[in-house]
């Protein structure tokens, strides 16, 4: 069946070539290649290499490589979180002292720090001292002293005594970069740091670092701030004695301070004297015979810390300055006989068990009195910048701001009556509604009615807007017709300086403690304020000097062109009033704490009273002063022959329940009148009267 198939030396065997083999291609087919054959570019495959095995030295060289990848990961996490010009820094924020504009100091706040010390510059007993007391092998370790740790490890497991085995390094890396918490990753960051200083630093620039930084009580640190609030001198010049009771404090400051514990100071600096000893810093004849040191402390006067401006200043002052180790003394905006009259003011005024809150600025934002409650010493609660409350119709400035950017005049009229559809219905104060009037009316007479429709028909995206960018914080409601009324919150300080913003016409307001820089022209070119048109400003301005002259707002009024809007929330538990007269703007706030009701106080009553006497010791010549009434002089005729002699003498007596006196050189009552006292004295030169009477009944608000 099968031909018997004959393999030679060709393509399947060793023999010659094939007939098939020699007539490839056939006839016809060109160059057509066989099939069988190899192609030209053909590489035959070589098979996989045999990879020798991975030795230790391979796994070495890997290593080392991964070990300097995480090396220079390490420096750079070190560079961000632990940057050796931080070690230079102060550890605490140093001592400021604010000035009023005259000069005259009125807070003291900070760190009693000095200029740092140099190693190379202290006298060897200095350096010794703390060595010996602190870390003997400082100068032979690399940051970790085993034998410390071992030392340590060993006391605290037997219980002889707790130590904490810290090298100087070690306690430099802790004070300057981490926080106190005691835990295993602290320690294990605080000894990487330590690695990293003694890698960049040199042993003096550790160790003068650490006694520029230490803490020795008394709100003192730093070794040159301790030597001058002890003993009066600089570091250079301590005595052995004196430098000992230093090294001692840097275990516990608080505890051993010698101002407040001299004996337990005393018993520290005995154990620094015996490990000088051990060390061989010092023989045990020359121990013996060093004095007890004799303290020299120099109190510097006491200002207080404790003043709601200063408070509200304090941080101020941190932000302008660069951390250093020098005290600074700052000039705040603080005008000394205004924040006099504002506090003499407020004590006076017959608050009851409501607080009071007062901000007087100029129309740049510097604030120059503050008052933030009736007592710091009782209550440090800074209710001038820290309490938000709603500003009841002071907020309704930035309802008709809003009304006037969008083309409406104050002689526009509005429906001033009651709102009796929707869910909301406010009420007039009173129940006073006087049917359709004018923009300048309604905000005169602060209608809550005619603001709420007024608000809605601008929409309250225009009003938020106005607030907002008058320099309300917020946040606001959108669509919430109330909004109108004050039901958001401000502080006290925010809604002065968007009164700010009107006075001077240039907005956003930002209330400072400093002086600033004026803009340059081109500064103002790119980043001026805005401004209001001068139709717009202008019918503002008219409406808030009509609110005060004729409005809710007279107990306010000046002789001198004045301005300003009062502010009574929901039930009496806020009362505002805010005006500006001159460059001056202010504002005041009453109040209780737990947001309560008042009886009988509203915005244009006590608020406005405080007011108006405070533009008046503050403005020569604002309030008008009340002259005497003149008196004719009296006829000569002959004295009676039965009353003279009486005169003479003086008579006394009461009528009504008031005081009478009568006597030649005049006349004299004095007695209550609504319950505020009344002397009236009729004489040559006319009538004086001492106090004044009680002021009206509050109008509507």
């Amino acid at each position: 069946m099968f031909k018997k198939m004959r393999f030679g030396s060709g393509r399947f065997g060793a023999g010659g070539a094939s007939a098939a083999d020699a007539s490839w291609p056939p006839p016809g087919l060109g160059e057509a290649r066989n099939p069988w054959a190899e192609p030209e570019d053909f590489t035959p495959i070589a098979p996989d290499p045999v990879r020798p095995p991975r030795t230790r030295w391979w796994w070495a060289k890997r290593g080392l490589a991964a070990l300097f990848v995480l090396f220079l990961i390490l420096l750079a996490w070190l560079a961000i979180t632990a940057p050796l010009s931080k070690s230079l820094e102060p550890i605490a924020p140093p001592e400021i002292t604010l000035l009023a504009a005259d000069g005259t100091p009125i807070a003291r706040s900070g760190a009693v720090v000095e200029e740092p010390v140099a190693v190379d510059k202290l006298p060897p007993h200095v350096v010794e001292a703390f060595l010996a007391i602190e870390d003997r092998r400082f100068y032979s370790h690399w940051g970790i002293d085993p034998r410390g740790l071992a030392r340590a490890l060993w006391s605290n497991i037997t219980g002889s005594s707790v130590q904490g085995g810290s090298t100087i390094t070690q306690q430099l890396a802790k004070i300057s970069f981490l926080t106190p918490e005691r835990s295993l990753t602290r320690k294990l960051r605080e000894m990487l740091i330590a690695f990293w200083l003694e890698a960049w630093l040199t042993k003096d620039e550790i160790l003068g670092r650490y006694l520029s930084n230490a803490y020795f009580g008394d709100n003192v640190y730093g070794l040159r701030a301790a030597s001058l609030h002890y003993f009066y001198r600089q570091p250079e010049k301590l005595k052995p004695e004196q430098a000992i009771l230093l090294a001692g404090l840097v275990q516990a400051p608080s505890r051993f301070a010698p101002t407040r514990n001299w004996q337990g100071a005393s018993r520290r600096a005995a154990m620094v004297r015996a490990a000088m000893v051990d060390a061989g810093y010092l023989t045990q004849r020359e121990a013996d015979a060093l004095p007890q040191p004799r303290l020299d402390v120099h109190e510097r006067p006491k200002l207080a810390n404790g003043t709601y401006f200063a408070d509200w200043a304090m941080p101020q002052a941190r932000a302008l300055t660069e951390m250093s180790h020098s005290r600074l003394t700052l000039t705040t905006t603080l005008d000394a006989r205004l924040q006099r009259a504002a506090e003499r003011i407020v004590a006076r005024s017959g608050l009851g068990k409501a607080q009071v809150a007062l901000v007087a600025m100029r129309t740049n934002g510097e604030v120059v009195a503050m008052v933030g409650g009736k007592s710091h010493a009782q209550s440090p609660f800074n209710r001038a910048t820290q309490a938000k409350r709603q500003p009841g119709s002071t907020f309704k400035l930035f309802v008709y701001l809003a009304a006037l950017e969008a083309g409406m005049e104050p002689n526009s009229v509005i429906e001033d009556s009651p709102i009796t559809t929707g869910s909301y219905r406010p009420r007039n104060a009173g129940d006073r509604y006087r049917g359709v009037i004018s923009l300048e009316e309604a905000f005169v007479h602060s209608s809550n009615v005619a603001a709420v429709r007024l608000f809605q028909k601008v929409g309250s995206e225009k009003v938020i807007k106005q607030a907002t960018q008058l320099g309300l914080k917020g946040p606001f409601a959108e669509g919430d017709p109330s909004l109108a009324l004050g039901s958001g919150s401000a502080t006290l300080l925010e809604m002065t300086a968007a009164y700010a913003g009107i006075a001077g016409n240039q907005w956003p307001v930002e209330p400072h403690a400093f002086k600033r820089d004026e803009q340059g022209w081109f500064e103002w070119l790119v980043d001026g304020p805005d401004r209001y048109s001068s139709r717009v400003h202008e019918q503002m301005q008219d409406m808030l000097r009509a609110a005060v002259n004729r409005g809710t707002g007279r107990a306010a009024s000046l002789n001198i062109p004045n301005f300003g809007k009062t502010g009574t929330s929901q039930d009496n538990r806020d009362a505002l009033f805010i005006g500006y007269a001159g460059d001056l703007v202010v504002g005041v706030w009453i109040g209780n704490d737990d947001n309560s009701p008042m009886q009988g106080i509203r915005g244009g009553g006590l608020p406005a009273r405080i007011w108006r006497q405070f533009m008046g010791e503050a403005i020569p010549g604002a309030v008008p002063q009340r002259r005497a009434a003149p008196v004719a002089p009296p006829e000569e005729v002959d004295p009676d022959p039965v009353i003279g002699p009486l005169l003479e003498g003086g008579i006394e007596g009461q009528v009504g329940g008031a005081n009478v006196r009568v006597t030649p050189d005049g006349l004299t009552i004095s007695g209550d009148v609504g319950g505020a006292p009344v002397e009236v004295t009729v004489d040559g030169n006319g009538a004086n009267v001492q106090r004044q009477r009680p002021p009206p009944s509050d109008p509507p608000q």
